[in-house]
């Protein structure tokens, strides 16, 4: 059988399969709140035949959202919604559905990236204070955070507990905490952004701190018998910011709190990087870093992967222990289905069957699958 489609154990949870759905804001929440087009989006990604899909980063407080139409989850109304969406997806699917608690630090109050490239509020556009662990502006125009005491940090701490205990009522069986891309946790770990000198900023071990003590009062919430981990930066691409190594050690880290994955990823902390090509899984080698450096906690590699064989053999080199999607299954909602056709010709679809409902366009049940080519 294809490694990808073997299944694993992550925490508490056993999946069917190694295809992760990654997180990808839709920013068409009100209020924080998930709307018709989260039904379909996530419905449909639900029997898409991945091991386990997970939403979008949701906000633990409403200045961590990225935009006024990110989703949040740190109201009644925002949980009961959820709790519903859960339900409903369970009366059809059992894959486990997930959720990324996030807070954006100085990437929040920004309009949609459709209007005006998503660029930061005015404030006639209902502009926020933001905070982040120095009073440093994401880029040139962009607003100055207001740099977190211990109050404010303490405050945040507690919203990620709260935000992990909506997430157990509501049904959900994963979380995973933002540490990527430019956002709260990934500005602290990252030198560019952190120019603290108290107790939380200098070395690797002040970096790390405040995301670690988040991770610690979350993992002592969170059930045993769901999945915890982290998403986190393998690089900035610039000189001087975050490296493959010290992530590992940030991993290595998490581990021993008791995480059960890491989910590598890159970039997004400085606006004028100059990321190079973004070739086919131009992350993954950053996940092979943190691979070899941590025996026994699975690691997750994203970025730019979208044939079967590609995934494959990533999984079969060695560097990494599952695969997140997120543009493929965008372009393809079906990608997982199709991949299984594809790998070990086709004795892999038995271990990602199609919706019965949909069994008439799978494999050679529709000859038009011929004209398409799924490597």
């Amino acid at each position: 059988m294809s490694k990808l489609f073997q299944p694993i154990t992550v925490g508490g949870l056993t999946l069917s399969n190694r295809i992760l759905i990654a997180p990808m804001c839709q920013y068409s929440a009100i209020d924080g709140v998930i709307q018709p087009w989260h039904w379909q989006h996530l419905g449909a990604l639900a029997i898409s035949g991945a091991g386990a899909v997970i939403v979008e980063a949701s906000g633990v407080e409403a200045i961590g959202r990225i935009s006024p139409g990110d989703v949040g989850l740190w109201s009644d109304e925002q949980e009961a919604a959820f709790k519903t969406l859960i339900a409903d997806i369970h009366s059809y699917s059992d894959t486990p559905i997930g959720i990324q608690l996030a807070h954006a630090g100085r990437k929040a109050s920004t309009n949609k990236p459709w209007i005006e490239k998503g660029g930061p509020l005015s404030a006639p556009q209902g502009a926020w204070t933001t905070a982040a662990p120095s009073a440093v502006p994401f880029n040139d125009g962009w607003h100055t955070p207001e740099a977190l005491d211990e109050a404010g940090m303490a405050r945040i701490k507690a919203a990620f507990v709260e935000s992990a205990q909506r997430a157990d009522r509501a049904g959900f069986a994963i979380v995973e905490l933002h540490g990527a891309h430019g956002y709260l946790f990934s500005e602290f770990l990252s030198p560019i952004s952190n120019t603290r000198t108290d107790a939380y900023g200098g070395s690797l071990e002040n970096r790390m701190r405040f995301p670690l003590e988040v991770a610690e009062a979350v993992r002592a919430v969170w059930p045993r018998d769901k999945a915890l981990g982290m998403r986190l930066n393998g690089s900035d691409w610039v000189e001087g910011g975050v490296t493959p190594e010290e992530t590992a050690e940030v991993s290595s880290r998490l581990k021993s709190l008791g995480l059960d994955y890491v989910h590598i990823s890159s970039g997004g902390n400085v606006a004028k990087a100059k990321i190079p090509g973004r070739e086919p899984g131009y992350q993954v080698d950053f996940a092979e870093v943190v691979k070899k450096a941590n025996p026994g906690l699975a690691v997750i590699a994203v970025g730019m992967i979208a044939g079967a064989h590609q995934a494959e053999a990533i999984l079969a080199e060695g560097k990494a222990d599952m695969i997140a999607l997120a543009r493929a299954v965008l372009d393809d909602p079906r990608w997982p289905h199709h991949a299984a056709e594809t790998l070990d010709g086709g004795a892999a679809q038995t271990e990602s069957p199609w919706p019965v409902q949909y069994a008439r366009a799978a494999g050679e049940a529709w000859p038009g699958r011929a004209l398409r080519d799924f490597g």
